[in-house]
């Protein structure tokens, strides 16, 4: 089959690009990126290795032989390859329907919620794979013990029937899904408002043969009376520190490698789910203390004169919050440089963005706020990131549209115990960012310290 992807470079839609390619499918594919001469992305490169030929999103990768084409939410409707399409008359669906498809085929284990998706289907992956089940997994971030084995990452094909997905609830299309398993692992706001969420999650999860949520979110019990739930409570001789944590679950001891009690309460979602599949807590224990992480979770870039640059992919209230709180148990200040993904992001969630920074931040942290990343499209009138500096009001919430000047600032603020995170989605230069934050560290000339005796500088005769 010839089958064509409308913004291929996508999280999503290049885990089932790669899939179909894999299966033996023509798959070509379109993304903006490539249009702004940003070819060499390692996402493009890891298509490329499977065959996929990727055009510019113009149009020119369709013809009256494509028989299939991939949208998803992010593609507007005067998109010029969206045009082309139905100018052709060519068959075109939504990225849920084709993933759909998949997980009608095995055993579907499908991870919702806003936030901590990628980590949790990660790790139920890991398990599973430990356990020896040849699990299968299409990911929202790439799994960094993929990437080793040369994958891109946010895709593997088992020999076994089950299959882990994330099921995404920004664009409605979770209830589309029917799966062995369902969870749910927490509902904020964040694309659409809460009580639209509600309705979403509670059709998804009427569809799943077991549905598992976290009891201690807030307002899930009262939506999920009659499931299954876990909760951190479920977890005793919790310990934890700025570069990981152990805890006990059913007698049985769990340590993992990755900061926060976002990701202890990740870990129970995975376990609970893991253990409904008849695996072994021991194996689960193993796997989870192997595991290593998804590709901007909390990835260290570095560290120099004991300051250290962490990337992640935080981008709503609830992820920058669970982020910063890891980074604050890890160092002195937390020097933080957060892009919002998109316009409509700030548009909905200015207030919540506002209450996240007011309740988080330390008084010695310093959170510098930059435009939102704009990949092309409609901007609403009016909407801009100063806002939610203007409104929080804060001394230590700097806004700057200039990137330069913001990483000069960080550089020059930076003292030895300091943690510089780097947060944002979408924007596949925002690594690269942190990775010359890094540099700058180290080729920057620093003032040499003064003597504490006698207050000179490498000047002092007396050696003190």
């Amino acid at each position: 089959m010839k089958i064509h992807f409308i913004g291929i470079g996508g999280i999503g839609m290049s885990a089932l690009a790669q899939l179909h390619a894999m299966g033996g499918d023509i798959v070509t594919g379109s993304d903006r990126l490539i249009n702004k001469g940003m070819t060499d992305l390692p996402v493009f490169n890891a298509l490329r290795k499977l065959g996929v030929v990727i055009f510019p999103q113009d149009g020119s990768g369709m013809n009256k032989n494509t028989e299939l084409v991939v949208l998803s939410s992010a593609i507007e409707e005067d998109n010029l390859e969206l045009l082309k399409a139905k100018e052709l008359g060519l068959k075109i669906i939504h990225r849920s329907e084709l993933l759909a498809a998949q997980i009608a085929k095995g055993r579907t284990i499908a991870v919702s919620g806003t936030s901590g998706k990628s980590t949790t289907t990660a790790m139920i992956f890991e398990i599973l794979t430990a356990a020896g089940l040849s699990p299968s997994v299409i990911a929202g971030g790439t799994l960094l013990s993929l990437q080793e084995k040369g994958f891109y990452g946010n895709v593997y094909k088992g020999a076994g029937d089950l299959l882990v997905i994330e099921a995404d609830e920004s664009d409605g299309s979770i209830v589309k899904y029917h799966t062995e398993i369902g969870i749910c692992l927490n509902i904020q706001k964040d694309h659409k408002e809460v009580d639209v969420l509600h309705g979403f999650f509670k059709t998804f999860a009427a569809q799943c043969k077991t549905f598992i949520y976290n009891g201690g979110e807030t307002g899930l019990s009262e939506i999920f009376q009659k499931y299954k739930s876990f909760s951190l409570k479920d977890a005793q001789n919790i310990k934890m520190d700025g570069f990981g944590s152990s805890f006990t679950f059913a007698g049985q001891k769990f340590k993992l490698n990755i900061p926060g009690e976002h990701n202890i309460k990740n870990a129970l979602a995975a376990i609970t789910v893991c253990k409904e599949l008849g695996v072994d807590l021991k194996a689960a224990a193993a796997a989870l203390e192997n595991f290593k992480g998804v590709y901007r979770r909390f990835n260290v870039i570095g560290k120099h004169n004991e300051v250290e640059v962490i990337d992640d992919f935080a981008h709503n209230p609830h992820k920058l919050s669970a982020a910063l709180r890891a980074a604050q148990l890890r160092g002195k200040r937390v020097l933080a440089y957060f892009q919002p993904h998109a316009f409509a992001s700030i548009q909905l969630l200015t207030k919540e963005f506002v209450e996240m920074l007011v309740r988080t931040l330390r008084p010695q942290d310093i959170f510098w706020l930059t435009e939102a990343y704009y990949p092309g499209g409609t901007i609403p009138k009016g909407v801009t990131a100063e806002n939610i500096a203007k409104t929080a009001n804060l001394k230590n919430v700097i806004f700057d549209k200039c990137r330069e000047k913001i990483l000069e600032e960080i550089v020059k603020s930076a003292k030895p115990g300091d943690i510089i995170m780097v947060m944002g989605a979408r924007d596949p230069s925002l690594t690269n960012f942190a990775k010359q934050i890094l540099e700058t560290l180290k080729t920057q000339k620093r003032a040499v310290p003064e003597c504490k005796i006698c207050m000179l500088g490498n000047c002092c005769i007396n050696n003190h």
